[in-house]
C-alpha cells in the first residue's frame, strides 16, 4: 500500500475498497441509525411477547440509544478537541506538537493533514532563523574590514592614499553585493538562486581572496567583535596554483563565499605560526576546477567527517580553536556546501597526512553540444 513507511496511507493517497472508507463517519453515523432502530424493535418485540408496558420499552430505548450516541459522539469530538489544542499552538508559533493519527476515517486524514501543515510552517520557521544567522554571519566580514579601513584612515595610519581608498571601496562593493544577494538566499530552498558564472584566471582572483583574509584578520586583531571570525595574524596564508594560467568557469561572488569561509575555518583551527595552503588545480571538463584547502590543526575524526557541513556544527575535537578564535558559529562551512551546491559541485572532507584536507570539486562550463 502506498503513502509512507509502513503502509501508511497519505492524505492524498486513493482510498481503498474502490474509495469507501471501513470505518468512515458516515459509516458510523449509519451504524448509530441502524443500531438505534434495531434495539428499539428489539424491546418492541420483547415488550410484546413478555406484555411489558410500552412506556418502561420507551425509557429503555432512549438510555440504550442515548449511551451509544454519546459514545460515538466522544469518539468523534476527542480528535476534533486535539486537533484545536494544536491549531492554537501553531497560531501561537509553537510548531512542535502534533495530532495523533489513530484513525481512519476523515478525522485521520483532517490529523495528517494538518501534522503535514506544522511540519511545512516548522521548516519554514527554521529556514526564517538560518537565514537571518547566514546574512549576519556574511556581513560580518566587510564590515570589519571596512571599518577597520577607515579607523586607520582617521589615526593617520596610513593615509587617505588612493591605494588605501581603493582597499575602502572593494569592501563597500563587496557589502552592497551581500545586501544584494538577500533576496536570493530567501529563495535558496526553492532552487532559484540566479548565478552569474564567468570565465576569470584563478591565480589573481584566489590571490585577492587571500590578500583580503589576511587584511580583515589584522584588521580584527587589535577589536573584539564576537563574530565568530578569526582574529589570527600568526597563520600563514599560502597559494598554490598549478597551473599558473588556470582558469575557470563559475560565480566568482559565490566561489569567493567558499574560499573565505574555508580559510576562515582553517586558520581558527591552526596552531600557532601554523600553515595554511589553498590548492587549485584544473579538474577533468573544460575550464573545471578543483580546489583544496589544508591546515595544520588537529584533524576531523572520521566519525564526524558527515556532520562537518551542518548548520551550527562546532565540532567535537577537544580544544579545536586555536588563540584568538571564540570558536565561531558553525555557519561557515554549510555556507560553504550551499555555494558549491548551486554549481552542481561536490564538498567534503577528503584524507590527509595531517591536519584537515576540503576538497571542492566545481564542474566549470557545460559542454557543447554539436
Amino acid at each position: 500500500m502506498s503513502g509512507g513507511p509502513a503502509g501508511r496511507r497519505g492524505p492524498g493517497d486513493p482510498e481503498p475498497w474502490g474509495g469507501v472508507r471501513p470505518f468512515s463517519i458516515k459509516t458510523k453515523l449509519g451504524a448509530l441509525v441502524v443500531v438505534s432502530v434495531l434495539i428499539t424493535t428489539g424491546l418492541s418485540v420483547i415488550a410484546v411477547h413478555t406484555k411489558t408496558e410500552l412506556r418502561f420499552i420507551t425509557v429503555f430505548s432512549m438510555i440504550a440509544t442515548l449511551l451509544i450516541t454519546q459514545f460515538v459522539a466522544h469518539s468523534l469530538t476527542a480528535p476534533l478537541d486535539d486537533m484545536n489544542a494544536v491549531a492554537r499552538s501553531i497560531s501561537h508559533g509553537d510548531y512542535t506538537r502534533r495530532v495523533r493519527e489513530n484513525r481512519r476515517d476523515e478525522l485521520g486524514d483532517l490529523a495528517q493533514t494538518i501534522n503535514a501543515m506544522a511540519d511545512e510552517l516548522e521548516a519554514q520557521d527554521l529556514q526564517r532563523k538560518e537565514l537571518v544567522a547566514n546574512v549576519s554571519h556574511e556581513l560580518r566580514t566587510p564590515i570589519a574590514g571596512l571599518r577597520a579601513v577607515l579607523e586607520n584612515i582617521v589615526d593617520g595610519h596610513p593615509a587617505a592614499d588612493p591605494e588605501t581608498m581603493r582597499t575602502a571601496l572593494k569592501q563597500t562593493e563587496r557589502l552592497g553585493r551581500l545586501v544584494e544577494t538577500l533576496l536570493d538566499l530567501s529563495r535558496l530552498d526553492n532552487g532559484v538562486v540566479p548565478l552569474r558564472k564567468r570565465r576569470f584566471e584563478v591565480w589573481p582572483y584566489l590571490s585577492g581572496v587571500l590578500k583580503e583574509a589576511n587584511m580583515v584578520a589584522s584588521a580584527r586583531a587589535g577589536m573584539a567583535t564576537g563574530s565568530g571570525s578569526h582574529t589570527r595574524t600568526d597563520v600563514h596564508l599560502h597559494l598554490d596554483v598549478s597551473p599558473p594560467e588556470l582558469t575557470a568557469h563559475a560565480d566568482p561572488e559565490r566561489i569567493h563565499q567558499v574560499v573565505a569561509n574555508l580559510i576562515d575555518n582553517a586558520v581558527k583551527h591552526s596552531p600557532p605560526h601554523g600553515r595554511v595552503t589553498v590548492k587549485a588545480r584544473r579538474g577533468r571538463g573544460a575550464e573545471s576546477l578543483e580546489l583544496e584547502v589544508l591546515d595544520e590543526g588537529p584533524g576531523i575524526p572520521r566519525t564526524e567527517w558527515h556532520r562537518v557541513f551542518e548548520r551550527f556544527n562546532r565540532g567535537s575535537v577537544n580544544r579545536p580553536h586555536g588563540p584568538g578564535s571564540d570558536g565561531g558559529t558553525g555557519l561557515g562551512l554549510a555556507i560553504a556546501r550551499w555555494a558549491v551546491d548551486l554549481h552542481g559541485g561536490r564538498i567534503g572532507v577528503a584524507e590527509s597526512e595531517r591536519g584537515c584536507r576540503i576538497l571542492v570539486t566545481l564542474p566549470g562550463a557545460p559542454a557543447v553540444q554539436g
